[in-house]
């Protein structure tokens, strides 16, 4: 930069690095990454059956308390406030 003309004199791109030195390093850390995301997805396919079992309880929960006390008010949802 220029103070006087206030121009750009000189740029210079910024030179990214390289992320892999060679092809074996990128082989091994691709391969590294299939593994990562097939522990997620089996992750993610555990925590939904678990969701299911969740709602499941939670029904058969609210369920007995109605059965118990029917004269009891609906809970109030977000839309019921408007």
């Amino acid at each position: 930069m220029d103070p006087e003309t206030r121009s750009v004199i000189e740029h210079k791109a910024h030179e990214k690095p390289r992320e892999m030195a060679d092809i074996e390093a990128a082989m091994t850390r691709f391969q590294g990454e299939a593994s990562r995301r097939e522990d997620a997805f089996q992750k993610s396919v555990e925590q939904h059956k678990d969701h299911h079992k969740v709602l499941e309880r939670k029904f058969d929960e609210m369920f007995k308390k109605v059965k118990e006390n029917p004269d009891m008010p609906a809970p109030i949802r977000d839309i019921d406030w408007d």
